[in-house]
């Protein structure tokens, strides 16, 4: 077992030093830094898009259109793309899609320089970066295993957290800047820009565990034997659900200004202040989840319950400072939640499997989100804010009952990938 870590699964030294020996490690910093760089390019382009198809369209619909366009290729092709990742070398994979990336905020920006970008541009655009982030995002993940190793998943992918966290704060205020100061064209061309780096560093960095992975041979049937191992084992047909759930969570932009205006009356301040404490809450939760290095089955299944219930707080909540301390709850245990199970799934799957079960984890989050995201928006619609906000707390408290005994640790799974 790697150092620094008991066999109970507990940090020696503490939570935050195991966060600063993954820091130390030279290629996962660059790699984590290029990642902070992209993802906050990324929200930036998305402010600049939601931006326009507002602007051309005048209808708030048009915006879960947008969605739709950009997350249903991600539903559609995870599992397929996951078989992909499985197959090929993970590094060179990633060059292709953070090139086709990188063009992808290119094309947009002339387009909207040159005053052409209208609707049907942006759609068709939206399809086509989906269905490079179909592949894209499994990719990522399992590239953090080649550089890490499965002893440092857990620290990789809770500062992956602590990276996405941060660039919803930094891209959407870059891109508000850039948006009202030199135009959407701009915006593209930032996100454009911040895949150079990324670019860099996959070119500089051989991984040092690649050589430890067993890629799949291209065989038929590979995406249903995909399928297939992620039902028959437990943890991962447990998690599979819980983060489908959890994507009504991370996309509050659909419940949360209903809540806000209709039973919280507040307004556009009031709004970016509960956004905002859900930040505040899901930094140290990030960091909780990076330093432990080993999730337990029944961490994760607490954890779901208590992001359940702090979303049944916020829906619950009869004023201003009682849904801002049930926000940053959320934040708090939602976050810490869902790392830690992207980590346990990962640590629980087979290598020669891991590309097509995080293509599944793809499809499950963030790629139900249109139609999950619909849901919301009716329930909220037409049946009352306070429930349309609640739904995703029910569901992910159904999932977790239902995985619950999924999820009870035994000792001849729960650390087969740290062993050695």
């Amino acid at each position: 077992m790697g150092a620094g870590i008991a066999r109970d699964g507990r940090l020696r030294g503490g939570a935050l030093r195991q966060v600063g020996e993954a820091l130390r490690r030279r290629d996962f910093r660059w790699w984590f830094g290029s990642q902070i760089l992209s993802a906050s390019g990324a929200a930036t382009q998305n402010v600049a898009l939601s931006w326009i198809v507002l602007q051309q369209s005048g209808d708030a619909l048009w915006l879960s259109m947008l969605t739709v366009c950009a997350l249903g290729p991600v539903l559609l092709l995870g599992a397929w793309a996951g078989a992909l990742v499985d197959r090929m070398d993970r590094r060179r994979l990633l060059t292709v899609t953070q090139t086709l990336m990188m063009i992808i905020g290119v094309t947009l920006s002339v387009l909207a320089a040159t005053g052409v970008l209208n609707l049907a541009l942006i759609l068709s655009i939206a399809v086509l970066t989906g269905v490079v982030s179909a592949v894209d995002a499994p990719a990522r993940q399992v590239y953090v295993v080649d550089l890490v190793g499965p002893a440092g998943v857990a620290s990789a992918v809770g500062l992956w957290e602590v990276a996405l966290n941060s660039s919803r704060v930094l891209g959407p205020s870059v891109g508000g800047v850039l948006l009202a100061t030199t135009g959407p064209a701009m915006c593209f061309l930032v996100n454009a820009l911040s895949y150079l780096l990324p670019l860099y560093v996959l070119a500089r960095l051989a991984p040092r565990h690649a050589e430890e992975r067993i890629r799949a041979p291209r065989e038929r049937g590979s995406i249903s034997s995909g399928l297939r191992y992620a039902w028959r084992t437990p943890v991962v047909r447990a998690c599979l659900p819980m983060a489908a759930a959890s994507g009504m969570i991370f996309t509050m932009g659909i419940a949360l200004p209903v809540l806000a205006t209709r039973a919280l009356h507040v307004g556009g301040g009031g709004y970016g202040a509960l956004m905002a404490a859900f930040g505040i809450g899901a930094l140290p939760g990030a960091l909780l989840a990076a330093g432990h290095p080993v999730p337990s089955g029944r961490r994760v299944r607490l954890l779901a319950l208590a992001t359940a219930v702090a979303v049944l707080l916020v829906a619950c909540a009869q004023n201003l400072a009682e849904a801002f301390g049930a926000m940053m709850a959320t934040g708090f245990t939602s976050i810490w939640f869902i790392a830690s199970a992207n980590t346990l799934v990962q640590l629980r799957t087979e290598p020669d499997m891991q590309g097509r079960v995080m293509g599944l984890w793809n499809t499950a989050l963030p790629g139900t989100v249109p139609l999950t995201g619909f849901l919301v928006a009716a329930v909220s619609q037409h049946v009352g804010a306070r429930l349309g906000f609640s739904v995703s707390g029910i569901a992910l408290l159904g999932a977790a009952l239902l995985g619950w005994r999924a999820l009870a640790d035994r000792e001849n799974g729960g650390t087969r990938r740290l062993a050695g």
